[in-house]
C-alpha cells in the first residue's frame, strides 16, 4: 500500500480510469488549472480534447455533460463547489437523473458529478453547503461521500465504471488527509458501509466529513468508559440500512452525525430508518448531531459554532448512554 492524501487519491483514480477508458472526458470551470488540486496534471497528460474548460455557467455545463454522454462519452463534470450545483440543477434533476426511465432503458447516462462540499474553511454561505440530501431526493442519482483516501479512490473508480449518474462529493476539509491506499486496481462497492470501531454502548453513524470527528468522539467516550460502534456509511445512495440496523442491534442506542441541516437532512432520514426497521432494538431515542437551519456564517468562530465536532458528538452520546431512556433536548 502507498500513503496518499485524499486529493491525490481522487487524482489517481481519474488518471488510471482515463488511461483505461478513452471515452472518459473531464469538463468544468477552470479545470485545466485544477484550483482544488484533484485534477492536477490531467490536462498535460490527456490534452485539451479530453480535459476541457467550460464557460462560467453551470446551467450550460450540466447540459453539455448530458449531451456528451448521450453521444457516447463518459463524462466527469467538475462543479468545484457544491453550491454551484444549485445553478446547474435543472439538467441534473429534470434530465440526467430521469433519462434512463424516460427512454425506456435505451439510454444510460454515465456522468460523475464531482463537487466539494462542507464548511470549516471560512468560505461563507455560498460556498459551504452540504447538498447531499437534495441530491439523494432525486431518485435517480447515486451519492458517494468518501471519508478516507482509500475510499475516495475506490468509490470514484466505481462511479467512473457505472452506467448510472453519480454525485461524488469531496469533503473539502479532508483534502489533505493522508491514509493508506491499496496498490493497483481498487474499487469500493456502493451501498456497503464500513464499521470503524466496535462497542456495545452506543452506535455513532456518520458520513463523509463527519466520520473523522465521529471516530475522535469514540476516543473521547472510551476515556469515559463508554464503548462506541462507529459506522461510516460511505454512500448515501444506495444506503446500507442493514449496517445501521446491525450496529443498532448491538448497542440499542443511535447517534447520527451529518454535515447537513437538520430539517429534511440525511440524519433525519437515517433516524427514520432506525425507527421503522429497528424499533425493537432501541433502548433510547435516536439523537441527531448536525447543523441547525441556518446559512453557514463566514466568521471562523461563528462557523465553528454551527459545525458538529468530536466534543459535541461525545457529549450527546454520553448523555444518551447515561439516561438509558429519555434525553433532555
Amino acid at each position: 500500500m502507498a500513503r496518499r492524501r485524499y486529493i491525490q487519491a481522487v487524482n489517481d483514480a481519474l488518471r488510471e480510469e482515463m488511461e483505461r477508458n478513452p471515452d472518459i472526458i473531464l469538463i468544468g470551470e477552470d479545470i485545466e488549472l485544477s484550483i482544488v488540486g484533484d485534477m492536477r496534471g490531467l490536462h498535460e497528460r490527456f490534452g485539451p480534447d479530453r480535459v476541457r474548460n467550460t464557460p462560467i455557467s453551470e446551467a450550460t455545463l450540466t447540459g453539455m455533460a448530458l449531451g456528451a454522454t448521450a453521444a457516447g462519452y463518459r463524462v466527469v463534470l467538475h462543479m468545484m463547489f457544491a453550491n454551484f450545483v444549485y445553478t446547474g440543477f435543472d439538467a441534473i434533476a429534470n434530465q440526467i437523473t430521469k433519462m434512463r426511465l424516460m427512454t425506456g432503458g435505451q439510454l444510460s447516462i454515465p456522468i460523475t458529478i464531482i463537487a466539494g462540499y462542507g464548511a470549516g474553511s471560512a468560505t461563507a454561505a455560498q460556498h459551504s453547503d452540504s447538498i447531499h440530501p437534495l441530491l439523494a431526493n432525486l431518485g435517480g442519482l447515486n451519492v458517494a461521500m468518501p471519508a478516507t483516501p482509500a475510499d475516495a479512490k475506490g468509490l470514484l473508480t466505481t462511479a467512473l465504471r457505472s452506467p448510472d449518474p453519480c454525485a461524488f462529493l469531496e469533503a473539502r476539509t479532508q483534502g489533505g488527509r493522508s491514509g493508506e491506499v491499496p496498490d493497483g486496481e481498487h474499487l469500493v462497492p456502493f451501498g456497503r458501509a464500513a464499521t470503524l470501531r466496535t462497542g456495545g454502548d452506543v452506535s455513532i453513524v456518520a458520513i463523509g466529513s463527519m466520520v473523522a470527528p465521529a471516530v475522535a468522539a469514540a476516543d473521547l467516550l472510551a476515556a469515559r468508559g463508554v464503548e462506541a460502534d462507529v459506522v461510516d456509511l460511505r454512500t448515501l445512495v444506495p444506503l446500507d440500512e442493514d449496517a445501521v440496523l446491525a450496529s443498532l442491534a448491538r448497542t440499542g442506542r443511535l447517534v447520527v452525525v451529518d454535515e447537513s441541516r437538520d430539517r429534511c437532512g440525511a440524519a433525519g432520514y437515517i433516524a427514520a430508518v432506525a425507527a421503522d426497521r429497528g424499533f425493537g432494538s432501541l433502548r433510547a431515542p435516536v439523537r441527531r448531531v448536525n447543523i441547525g437551519d441556518v446559512a453557514i456564517p463566514f466568521a471562523p468562530a461563528a462557523e465553528a459554532a454551527v459545525l458538529p465536532d468530536a466534543e459535541r458528538i461525545a457529549e450527546v452520546a454520553a448523555r444518551l448512554v447515561g439516561t438509558r431512556g429519555t434525553v433532555d433536548a
